[in-house]
């Protein structure tokens, strides 16, 4: 996996659809998705992961999320 930071994250589940973050925990503070504004997916060795790129619209955060042991990750965090 990629080396990141654990957080907390909501997440509503819909099928046939992707997952949506709807907020994130980070640092004790609650982050509220505004806009999902990127989404990919890639595979470290045979680990799939999903990539999400979203906005608290303070800041754009990439977040990791792994469905083998369904846990999230901040991966990267940029600031306007």
């Amino acid at each position: 996996m990629m080396q990141g930071i654990p957080i907390r994250v909501a997440v509503i589940f819909e099928p046939g659809k992707k997952a949506m973050p709807v907020w994130f925990q980070l640092n004790r503070r609650q982050h509220k998705v505004l806009e999902t504004t990127y989404f990919w997916k890639d595979k470290v060795g045979e680990t799939p992961l999903f990539h999400y790129a979203v906005t608290d619209g303070e800041a754009l955060y990439e977040l990791i999320f792994s469905p083998v042991d369904q846990s999230w990750t901040l991966y990267r965090q940029q600031t306007e």
